[in-house]
């Protein structure tokens, strides 16, 4: 999980904390040492450890503390302030051409996820109601080109290049031209990388910047490879000039090294960061919700802001309306079950509700709302017909051993599945009683134990 080293000491930290009702400068001094052991053990750049360690120290030292917050809380607000702070402390949007296609040039070494990343951003922006065009001017990657072009084929977006014998600026100054005779609003150039920097990818690059003066030069970058991640974000800096980051892989990057630091070693802002391997999975980077992750604080506007992006309003109030009739089937079970899991994965989700920073908090969670369970759930329901589905009280005996030898699970299986999805049925009938006056009788709590 994201930042899972870091989230646990900084939560254990401050835990100790709240247990004094009044703070020393000594109790102080020792949080701090944690606190920095804790940055330094997740890859944060040491003089970037070392200026936020100091900040935290001489606002704690001078700060009053508020009438409704104890001294402990008082530390952690102001730990979570210089954490957003030192990420950026606001998003850090696109900056969109007011006249004319916007151009962003993406650009890094090879392996940082360009050509994936610029396919993500041209869907990210595609369901913004913009007119993306992909640009493919890796000339010297194999196949690269044509990754690309796969990649608009499947996102269903405009597609353009001269090929591999092409020079890439010439490509970025035709796609401009090309852009702007097709009304296109966005155009995103996948350049080439290297293995290393060198003075010639330099060269090349700042040729292209000087061809087609775009409004974006965004940094693609791996974040697992941490303080190397910073170090070829500073080099591109210096050489090219930057507008941005993207931050991709951040998903596996335990530590958070470089999503601490880039900002403050670059003076670059993240503007996004890549958390899984599909094409929508690209997420705007918000330093004040990272900061609160990290502090076990949750992130439940990013999760609210993912469900409104799966979930249909008017398929909601209809299932709604589905369950106050008692009309809710397995197959509109199944499909929500399919809506939740398409909006990550478990421990994603799991990691954006308050208290839940550390292993131990997602370990209790995942034994109760256990994944597999979800793919067990859809094998069962697949394995009925769809009179079965719609129709539940049909399932008999030999009904539910075929079901069973189907889904590969058992008949006990498919009896909770049954009794449980009746129980919730029964309970929404009993909800929509109470909320209308018709009914005042206690509510039995009901146990699921797929859930």
């Amino acid at each position: 999980m994201l930042f899972q080293g870091l989230a646990e000491k900084l939560q254990e930290t401050f835990k100790k904390l709240r247990g004094k009702g009044k703070l020393t400068e000594n109790d102080l001094k020792a949080a701090l040492r944690e606190v920095r052991l804790a940055l330094l053990e997740a890859d944060v750049n040491l003089a970037v450890v070392k200026n936020f360690i100091g900040r935290v120290w001489e606002r704690s030292l001078g700060a009053e503390v508020l009438e409704s917050l104890t001294p402990a809380q008082q530390i952690i607000k102001i730990v979570k302030e210089e954490l957003t702070a030192l990420m950026g402390d606001t998003r850090s949007g696109i900056n969109f051409s007011a006249t004319g296609p916007t151009t962003i040039l993406l650009v890094g070494l090879q392996g940082g996820g360009k050509t994936t990343t610029a396919g993500k951003l041209a869907l990210y922006y595609k369901k913004q109601g913009k007119r993306p065009l992909l640009v493919g001017a890796d000339v010297y990657r194999p196949a690269a080109i044509k990754q690309l072009e796969v990649l608009a084929g499947q996102i269903d977006v405009p597609f353009f290049s001269l090929g591999a014998d092409a020079s890439p600026v010439e490509i970025a100054r035709r796609a401009v031209e090309h852009a702007q005779r097709q009304s296109q609003d966005l155009i995103l150039v996948d350049t080439a990388g290297r293995l290393h920097i060198d003075e010639e990818l330099m060269a090349e690059l700042r040729s292209m910047k000087e061809a087609v003066e775009p409004q974006e030069v965004i940094l693609v970058v791996d974040a697992m490879t941490g303080q190397d991640a910073v170090n070829v974000a500073r080099a591109f800096q210096e050489e090219l000039g930057l507008t941005g980051v993207i931050l991709t892989k951040l998903d596996g990057d335990t530590r958070g090294g470089a999503a601490l630091s880039v900002k403050s070693v670059t003076g670059c802002p993240i503007k996004f960061v890549g958390t899984g391997e599909k094409l929508d999975t690209l997420q705007p980077f918000y330093p004040d919700r990272m900061a609160a992750r990290i502090l076990g604080m949750g992130d439940v506007l990013s999760l609210i802001e993912r469900a409104q992006s799966t979930f249909d309003q008017e398929k909601a109030r209809e299932i709604e309306k589905k369950l106050r009739r008692q009309e809710f089937t397995l197959e509109d079970f199944l499909e929500q079950i399919e809506r939740v899991r398409s909006m990550g994965s478990l421990e994603q989700l799991l990691g954006m509700l308050p208290g839940v920073g550390g292993a131990k908090e997602l370990r209790k969670l995942q034994a109760q709302f256990d994944g597999k369970e979800f793919v067990r759930l859809e094998a069962m329901i697949n394995s009925m017909t769809p009179e079965e589905r719609r129709n539940p009280a049909i399932i008999n005996g030999s009904r539910r051993k075929r079901i069973a030898r189907g889904s590969g699970t058992s008949v006990q299986d498919v009896n909770r599945l049954l009794k449980h999805f009746e129980q919730t049925r029964k309970l929404f009938k009993q909800l929509s009683e109470v909320g209308s006056g018709k009914g005042s009788r206690k509510l039995k709590p009901i146990k699921f134990p797929f859930f």
